[in-house]
């Protein structure tokens, strides 16, 4: 089986040297605590690959820098992540992985992350809605917008910063997010959280086979409740960036 972690570039508009501090951190806590004993790919999607720090990997790790041209604002990188996923596995990924997790890189793996992460289709419940009623999680609601979601629709109100699953449900998934994207710009709307408006949209149509607690996506800026016994894989703290 081989495993691949790939991680969406999406902080461009950042200073090189902070941008290598997430890069730098980001995998060396995946060489750590992420799918040992697995052979495992990084795809580091960046409009700077000079600034990709060289960061060791243990035997069966490789890393892939692809460079990606530079958008002019975050709305435009962050709308233009699902077809950059979605390109890269038509071109490549399909060939060289069996599983694909599109990961954030402002995060860093705290426990071990194995194998019980892996289905057809993955995602993970966002760590600011796990405990809130549905009415209140933030679906696109304009009926305009090919993101909209209905108040008797969803589940979960699931994170962009994690989904993944077989590199071909993958493709499927991120393509249909990125074809709705296109058909919501060419009617001059953008969804209320950009990509993860349209990632919801699509786990309710096509639901995924396996979801993800908040031990696998949690911001550290909030108080931990007790049920949460551990944590996995959160955001780095910014004190960290600018010491």
């Amino acid at each position: 089986m081989y495993e691949v972690l790939r991680r969406e570039e999406s902080l461009r508009t950042l200073p090189g040297i902070q941008y290598a501090g997430f890069v730098q951190r980001f995998l060396e806590s995946a060489e750590r605590f992420f799918m040992h004993g697995y052979r495992v790919r990084y795809y580091i999607f960046t409009d700077d690959p000079k600034a990709i720090p060289r960061v060791p990997l243990g035997p069966g790790r490789l890393l892939s820098v692809i460079p990606i041209r530079q958008h002019s604002s975050w709305e435009e990188v962050s709308m233009r992540q699902m077809e950059t996923v979605s390109q890269h596995i038509a071109a490549r990924a399909h060939r060289e992985v069996d599983y694909l997790f599109c990961l954030s890189v402002d995060m860093v793996f705290r426990n071990p992350w194995g194998p019980e992460t892996l289905g057809d289709l993955v995602a993970a419940i966002h760590p600011g809605y796990y405990a809130v009623p549905r009415h209140q999680f933030p679906y696109e609601r304009r009926h305009v917008s090919t993101a909209f979601v209905a108040d008797s629709e969803g589940d979960f109100y699931y994170g962009g910063a994690v989904f993944g699953g077989r590199v071909g449900r993958v493709y499927e998934f991120t393509r249909g997010c990125h074809m709705a994207i296109l058909a919501d710009k060419a009617n001059g709307i953008m969804a209320a959280w950009q990509e993860e408006s349209h990632l919801n949209r699509r786990f309710i149509s096509h639901k995924p086979s396996k979801v993800l607690s908040p031990e696998y996506l949690w911001d550290d800026r909030k108080p931990r409740p007790p049920s949460l016994k551990l944590i996995r894989f959160s955001t780095v703290d910014s004190n960290w960036l600018r010491s």
